[in-house]
């Protein structure tokens, strides 16, 4: 398989969500597959959100200290810089396509890093935008 897999923010936050012990196990999964390991990209909204998510929503908090590992931990994938002309691509895609500004800049984002596969449960499974197919990992089916 070729091509490289965007991770969305909800996938990392279910790393360290007990309460959800399916999904967190599918998302260990995910990272500790070396053939997956090699083709995944984030990006700084994903990092900042998943920081916001694992010290604010979950059932039991990370301390704000594990929370910084954990984000050191996970930049050493590739990581892509949000900038100016990456908000300008992702306000005009959720005008034309009713989308909210967050999501777009997920899908821009992960154009932008040359992903063919969205791993994200915030969108429809199985859709494919563009060169992009997105994939819920937590269906069962996976």
């Amino acid at each position: 398989m070729s091509g490289h897999i965007f991770v969305d923010t909800n996938v990392l936050v279910y790393l360290f969500d007990a309460g959800s012990p399916t999904k967190q196990q599918r998302a260990r999964e995910i990272f500790s597959n070396p053939e997956q390991q090699q083709r995944l990209v984030l990006s700084t909204q994903v990092l900042q959100e998943f920081y916001v998510a694992v010290t604010r929503r979950l059932a039991v908090p990370l301390d704000p200290a594990t929370a910084l590992r954990a984000v050191q931990d996970l930049a050493v994938f590739p990581v892509i810089q949000i900038d100016p002309p990456l908000i300008l691509l992702a306000i005009k895609r959720s005008q034309s396509v009713r989308l909210s500004f967050w999501d777009a800049l997920i899908l821009e984002t992960a154009f932008m890093a040359g992903a063919t596969l969205l791993y994200s449960e915030d969108y429809q499974d199985g859709q494919v935008i563009g060169n992009l197919r997105i994939v819920n990992p937590f269906t069962r089916s996976r």
